[in-house]
């Protein structure tokens, strides 16, 4: 039985609090979510072709270690990445991440793998290295500020780091992106995560890879299990955070072990921009339908807002409750998709809360928006892709437009000369040739559009609930702004 049916049990324990920063996976709680995966079915998302593996050469396989990982090539299935010409419009990016992924009882992993292949989308898994950790071993884990072998979301078993294993590797192979949830889940002020120091962090991040990088030698039945199928000292490049908490320390360790992005910050639907050089990608404040708020995109933040800190609420209300989330996102997308087309970034959990209503709502997002022409379904790694390809004189112009803003010239006038608007035949050119994309450049950022952060009735967390129901942060019930939970970012970013 893996970590993961522990966590649920401790949550209920220990929580008091509606509201919460940002969810984070807790426990399973049995079940599945409703519907097929199809996942041997690929079709849909009309997007960029991707590039097809490299030929391997002869004895691509190069063990690493222990041989729990190793270098077997250039990542197949990955989208290709192209610079946008003079005048042309943005793709509508949309990214599905899961936190503190694992398989356990429920095979939500290995579903979501499924509909991700079936809708033709990649997605981001943020593992936690101690579910590649077996309970045996778990003192092999040195949390800062908390004794050895303490760990908040508990460890695994020999069948759970094994089907573990399973998915992550096919997942990689599929295109998907192996990012880290970190190790022991800590939160609030009493050791959480929001309280270390950038050298806890080091310490921290280089567990985190320790722990999949020698998962053999951890759990010996498993020696004759296929390495991963990466290097995950290259692979591991973003991450986001227990509760949302601790990010600034947490990035100044992390750009210097590789990272390139981190999505552990609140904020709105705007495109991204570069902090200390590593791109701040963070969950965003979307609609919470027939309420006069916005909530933070991710299931437990829905939750949160509709029962509380009990996962499994009123039965009536479930389907109410998982609608109520998926129209949520899609009046998001829809802003984005018709407005200023800044990337939809999207957080959840492999759990069954309020019946597997939210995972229900999130495969029928998922459904309805990776198939929508000029979309692409991607993950972190992606993105950051593409922005880093982008003239920076382009990127500065997209960062103008406020929540919802098309630009009042159109696309082909924003983004290009007014010689590159009258010849669409230059499209076709290298992407590379792009230059004079920053007309436009002293234009002050739109307001914040729609947000009504002040606006929340009390007791609602409909500002930016926080992670786990099984988490304790400090900030007191009726407190919807975040600024009583030491350590966790207030709306629009703690920076």
């Amino acid at each position: 039985m893996m970590a993961a049916t522990k966590r649920i049990t401790l949550g209920v324990m220990s929580t008091a609090l509606v509201a919460v920063l940002a969810g984070c996976s807790g426990a399973g709680s049995g079940g599945s979510a409703s519907g097929g995966a199809g996942a041997d079915a690929e079709k849909g998302a009309h997007g960029a072709k991707e590039n097809p593996p490299a030929a391997a050469p002869k004895n691509a396989v190069k063990l690493i270690g222990d041989g729990s990982t190793a270098f077997t090539g250039v990542q197949p299935k990955v989208p290709a990445v192209e610079r946008l010409a003079p005048g042309e419009k943005p793709p509508q990016f949309v990214v599905f991440s899961w936190d503190g992924a694992g398989e356990d009882s429920q095979k939500l992993f290995s579903h979501f793998r499924g509909v991700a292949k079936k809708y033709n989308a990649k997605m981001t898994y943020f593992l936690s290295g101690v579910y590649l950790l077996p309970e045996e071993k778990k003192d092999l884990y040195n949390p800062p500020q908390h004794a050895p072998g303490r760990s908040d979301i508990g460890f695994n078993d020999t069948d759970g780091i094994r089907d573990t294993l399973n998915e992550v590797r096919a997942a990689w192979l599929e295109g998907n992106e192996i990012g880290t949830h970190f190790n022991g889940h800590f939160c609030g002020k009493d050791g959480g995560v929001g309280t270390w120091s950038v050298d806890e962090w080091k310490s921290e991040i280089s567990q985190a890879k320790a722990f999949v990088k020698s998962w053999k030698t951890n759990t010996p039945e498993l020696k004759g299990e296929a390495p991963l199928p990466f290097d995950y000292d290259k692979e591991l490049v973003g991450a986001r955070t227990p509760c949302l908490e601790g990010q600034k320390n947490m990035v100044a360790a992390a750009r210097t072990m590789g990272f390139r992005y981190d999505s552990s910050g609140v904020g709105n639907q705007v495109w991204p921009k570069k902090k200390d050089g590593v791109w701040d990608i963070p969950l965003q404040l979307v609609p919470m339908p027939g309420r006069a708020f916005e909530t933070l995109s991710m299931d437990y933040n829905f939750m949160v807002n509709q029962s509380g800190t009990a996962t499994q609420g009123d039965p009536s209300q479930h389907e109410y409750w998982g609608n109520q989330m998926r129209d949520g996102l899609l009046q998001a997308f829809d802003r984005s998709y018709d407005g200023n087309r800044a990337p939809l970034i999207i957080g959840n959990h492999f759990e069954s809360w309020n019946g597997g209503t939210y995972m229900r709502a999130i495969e029928e997002t998922i459904a309805q928006v990776c198939t929508k022409e000029g979309v692409r379904c991607v993950s972190f790694r992606q993105l950051a892709d593409w922005l880093d390809a982008q003239d920076p004189k382009t990127l500065a112009k997209l960062t103008t437009l406020g929540v919802g803003e098309a630009p009042k010239t159109g696309w082909s006038s924003y983004l290009g000369t007014q010689q590159a608007a009258a010849r669409p035949a230059d499209k076709g050119q290298s992407k590379e040739q792009s230059k004079d994309q920053g007309e436009g450049k002293d234009q002050a950022p739109a307001e914040d559009a729609g947000e009504a952060r002040d606006q929340v009735p009390g007791g609602d967390a409909g500002e930016a609930p926080a992670e786990d129901a099984g988490e304790t942060p400090d900030q007191v019930p009726g407190d919807a702004s975040g600024q009583g939970d030491a350590g966790s970012a207030p709306a629009g970013g703690n920076g």
